[in-house]
């Protein structure tokens, strides 16, 4: 009997596919519940139902294929750097960098699609486990993004790769949210 070490469970193409599915499909369920509870925030969108989740579509879609360049290589921000602005007078100069806005259009498009989605989020009524599901997984897409912009970790080609994989993900379940109406309980 061979032992397996943990290296050759990680380059199994089992496991890589389905982490690959699981990334996928955590961001289908995350879309999936937005889309449902941005309809039942705004009943009156259901009418249009196709042309919103078109909008959606492009929307989302857009995000996936901005957010990544920034996820796949973040302009890294030294603490050092941040207190010499602040002694120095230099408040807007940082605000733009933290936030990443100072790198072009494309990364302001971006960061504006997370925005609206963010406030989508805000406005809507989920509850219980739905929006624990949610939060969870945002928090923690936030949390590696943070930590990767704060340190010297950069993702490898595959981790960039499972991040879009997870973002068209949600850009399916929204899409798959709000194509149908929600049947009224009467």
């Amino acid at each position: 009997m061979s032992e397996i070490s943990i290296s050759q469970v990680f380059q199994d193409p089992i496991f890589i596919i389905g982490i690959i599915l699981g990334a996928c499909g955590i961001g289908i369920i995350q879309g999936h519940i937005l889309g449902r509870a941005i309809l039942k925030r705004f009943p009156r969108i259901q009418n249009h139902a196709k042309i919103v989740s078109i909008s959606f579509f492009f929307l989302f879609l857009a995000n996936a294929i901005l957010s990544v360049p920034r996820f796949a290589s973040p302009e890294k921000i030294e603490i050092s750097k941040i207190f010499e602005a602040a002694s120095s007078g230099e408040v807007a100069s940082i605000v733009f960098t933290v936030l990443g806005v100072n790198t072009g259009f494309l990364a302001v498009l971006a960061i504006s699609i997370t925005i609206v989605s963010l406030m989508l989020l805000r406005s809507t009524q989920m509850g219980g486990l739905s929006k624990s599901f949610v939060m969870f997984f945002s928090f923690l897409i936030l949390g590696i993004t943070i930590f990767s912009r704060f340190t010297d970790y950069t993702p490898n080609t595959f981790e960039v790769f499972l991040y879009f994989v997870y973002q068209l993900g949600i850009t399916i379940g929204i899409v798959e949210g709000t194509a149908r109406k929600i049947k009224s309980v009467v």
